[in-house]
């Protein structure tokens, strides 16, 4: 129903029974797209892979190529909104990056090195313009040029090293200037004077580490992973309450996402504490007949809210779902605790969660993305797991594929069942 070039959808009015707007505006519909592709698709494939939401993603893609794919047209029809073209490009880089490795196909990387040439090796150097929006929507080109380079590092390291000193360029200018005393970002700066455009905090500051820490990965450059680990020292001494966004809910989610998916590759205590604590503040934002805001920056309530309990599951599910069965876990050492307790009798499965980058994507390495869904406990094809378990049924020796598939459960109403899986 949304779509209005090809497959290329437009804003939908329920009110109208059509689109919002009576002409084609081309950019509105390009950056809608990219939005729709990279922040809600994207994720949705990520975590469950083939899909008809996969296959929506796809033909909207193949068919943005005609109208996105060269930066230097976007540049004339983005003149007057500079930080959109950073957005959709970002976007772009994000989408195109993940979706080579899902589908081995070169067009893709092909389109995200004319990207990546645009900014590193062509006329818009990122570290000599006038104004970079390092919060949200304008941190976009930053995970994007990160992702390209992580892509490159494995699969055409040449082209990487072109990109080596350009790309650290802009990300030492960043470093540079554009940080706060606590080590987080501001939401713009002019990166070619220094000057600081807005000095309030990026509420999506791990969206910005996140490249960091990527790059860290690849070429183990110590200072960008330091930078990360400087950025939560001081969380819980001053950015507790905080106000990401003023009042909006919408910032507090994307705050509390930088720090899950962080969080993920380095488990600091106090980046814990923290998070567990804005939580509960995020969740106060909530009314009682479920609403947050109204408007759709609810979806980021939700997948931060759905990131969360991820976490606290350590990505373990049950089947069937039912509201008064708990599931909870906690990683220590080498061993990973599950608890289920439930109010009434009930029986299924506990199912275990896989390494989704490598099943789903066929990444190189679990990198940290934008809007993922990060992996906690995995349970590996091919391996073997001891499982002991306070039912004694349940404890033994399990194959991978029988641990991804789900254990049987049976638990009893108030019953509390514990298993610890290595």
């Amino acid at each position: 129903m949304t779509s209005r070039v090809k497959t290329l959808p437009d804003v939908y009015s329920f009110s109208k029974q059509n689109f919002r707007l009576d002409e084609i505006k081309m950019s509105q519909i390009i950056f809608g797209t990219s939005e729709y592709i990279k922040d809600g698709l994207i994720p949705i494939t990520e975590y469950i892979g083939k899909s008809p939401w996969q296959e929506r993603m796809m033909e909207m893609l193949d068919d943005l190529q005609e109208y996105a794919g060269n930066p230097k047209d976007l540049e004339m029809l983005f003149k007057d909104r500079q930080a959109s073209i950073e957005e959709v490009n970002g976007e772009m880089l994000q989408t195109l990056s993940r979706i080579y490795w899902m589908t081995g196909d070169k067009k893709y990387l092909d389109w995200a090195v004319k990207i990546g040439d645009y900014y590193l090796l062509g006329d818009r150097d990122l570290s000599q313009i006038d104004y970079l929006r390092i919060r949200d929507h304008g941190c976009e080109i930053i995970g994007g040029l990160s992702e390209l380079y992580v892509t490159l590092h494995f699969a055409n390291p040449e082209k990487k090293e072109l990109y080596k000193e350009p790309w650290y360029k802009i990300l030492d200018r960043v470093l540079e200037v554009g940080r706060n005393d606590d080590g987080l970002f501001y939401n713009a700066i002019n990166p070619k004077t220094g000057e600081i455009v807005d000095e309030k905090i990026v509420d999506n500051w791990g969206y910005v580490f996140d490249a960091y820490y990527s790059i860290w990965l690849v070429d183990k450059k110590a200072e960008y992973r330091d930078a990360v680990l400087n950025g939560f020292k001081t969380l819980n001494e001053k950015y507790r309450n905080y106000a990401w966004e003023g009042t909006s809910h919408d910032g507090y989610a994307d705050a509390l996402e930088s720090g899950i998916n962080l969080y993920n590759r380095e488990p600091v205590a106090e980046l814990k504490r923290w998070i567990d604590s804005e939580m509960q503040v995020m969740f106060a934002m909530q009314q009682p007949d479920g609403i947050i805001g109204g408007w759709h920056g609810d979806g980021n309530f939700a997948r931060t809210a759905i990131m969360y309990s991820l976490w606290k599951s350590q990505g373990a599910t049950i089947q069937p779902w039912r509201s008064d069965v708990i599931l909870g876990a906690e990683k220590n050492g080498n061993e990973t605790y599950f608890v289920l307790t439930a109010e009434k009798d009930w029986e299924g499965k506990l199912i275990f969660d896989a390494q989704r980058h490598k099943t789903i994507l066929n990444l190189p390495i679990d990198y940290p993305r934008i809007n993922q869904f990060p992996e906690w406990f995995t349970a590996n094809d091919g391996e073997e797991y001891s499982v002991v378990s306070s039912q004694k049924e349940i404890t033994g020796k399990y194959a991978g594929k029988q641990l991804l598939e789900g254990i049987s459960v049976k638990l009893k109403a108030e019953e509390q069942i514990i298993l610890s899986v290595k």
